[in-house]
């Protein structure tokens, strides 16, 4: 359906997915422009953005951080990939699509995408998928049950902060360490002074794996560490004094400009405000977390920033390490209570300090549904 006078509107092929506990619509990149303000604002366009009342009443997303997400799709030509995948933030109140980072949830739905596209071929009871992340330049491994050659969707794994159940997908991020900085380490220390506008000097801990966090203590900012969502975005001027943390942790990391992470880099790093487990938890709980990203408080953990979490709580020296409840035995999964529940992880680490911290893997698994197919109208540019 081409655009006429009479229809002034374009036509996309996109899909509406579910990944892990984020949604996003799913475009082909042969169905797009090159990249470029053109393409920007056709996308913006999908999701409703930019809406100065947060609510993207004129487009696919929610108003969240978590439902504002976009994912472009092609066969890759690398030999170790079957697919790259272009994660795209879509900021809500302003025209800014952030292609710097990845989504882990996001990361979840690129695999059955795939299949269910045929721009993989499978065969047997299991797929296992390469993806490109072309925002890191990393490799994922997607693995997942199928059925009649399609993903299989029924299942009895329950994800924190999804109703119901559904099948399990295995995702795997190789190397994952230097995400955006190119080090997982960005400044070569566990643990540092941060001078902020909005706390003045905090303790952080500054790791990028997967994506980067910048990790505090919740007391540092007069917090429990306990507090829902509703009560940090209710708190008088928390959120905006958070956000100082991160516009000073983005320079410090060398990730962007004070400037650029005012006004387009909106997205990285994400604050994980950590606290000890204490008797009330789970006794398998490893240590207690609220992340903020793009401004917003979390109502669950985004699974490349607890990526990032769980190898910080492998790092001597670190805020989480000296805030996380240890293990019996060092092969044990690491577990992230967020207010929707928990999160559990596996890390493949090597080293024992700064110095030779090596994170080989971390292993997440997450569900994935396909909820719509079609097309999505936006104006013609």
């Amino acid at each position: 359906m081409p655009s006429t006078p009479s229809n002034p509107q374009i036509p996309l092929r996109a899909v509406f997915m579910r990944g892990g506990t984020s949604r996003a619509l799913f475009f082909r990149a042969e169905d797009l422009p090159e990249s470029g303000p053109v393409r920007d604002s056709m996308i913006l366009a999908a999701m409703g953005s930019p809406d100065p009342n947060k609510r993207q009443l004129d487009g696919m997303g929610a108003g969240t951080s978590s439902t504002s997400k976009i994912a472009i799709i092609a066969k890759s030509n690398r030999d170790d990939a079957d697919i790259d995948y272009t994660f795209g933030q879509v900021s809500i109140d302003v025209p800014v699509i952030s292609y710097k980072g990845n989504c882990g949830n996001i990361s979840s739905a690129v695999g059955p995408y795939a299949v269910e596209e045929g721009l993989v071929a499978v065969s047997g009871d299991e797929a296992s998928v390469h993806i490109h992340n072309t925002n890191t330049g990393k490799i994922i491994v997607a693995r997942f049950a199928l059925q009649n050659g399609l993903p299989k969707c029924e299942g009895d794994f329950a994800l924190d902060g999804v109703a119901g159940t559904a099948a399990p997908i295995a995702l795997s991020f190789l190397a994952p360490g230097g995400s955006s900085t190119g080090k997982t380490l960005p400044t070569g220390l566990a643990r540092e002074m941060l001078e902020t506008e909005g706390f003045g000097a905090i303790e952080a801990s500054l790791v990028d794996v997967s994506n980067p966090i910048a990790c505090v203590c919740a007391t540092e900012l007069g917090l429990t560490g306990r507090e829902s969502p509703a009560e940090l975005t209710d708190h008088p001027d928390m959120l905006a004094r958070i956000e100082t943390i991160r516009v000073a942790a983005a320079v410090q990391m060398g990730i962007c400009s004070k400037q650029e992470a005012q006004s387009t880099v909106r997205n990285l790093p994400q604050i994980a405000i950590v606290s000890s487990p204490t008797d009330a938890d789970p006794p398998s709980t490893n240590i207690v977390l609220r992340m903020i990203s793009t401004g917003q408080a979390h109502a669950a953990s985004p699974i490349t920033g607890g990526m990032c979490l769980a190898a910080t709580m492998c790092l001597p020296g670190s805020v989480a390490h000296g805030l996380a409840r240890p293990n019996a035995q060092s092969d044990t999964p690491l577990t992230i209570a967020h207010p929707s529940g928990t999160l559990v992880l596996d890390a493949e680490i090597a080293g024992t300090d700064e110095r030779d911290f090596t994170v080989h893997s971390v292993t997440v698994f997450r569900s994935a549904r396909r909820l719509m197919q079609g097309e999505v109208l936006v104006p013609c540019f």
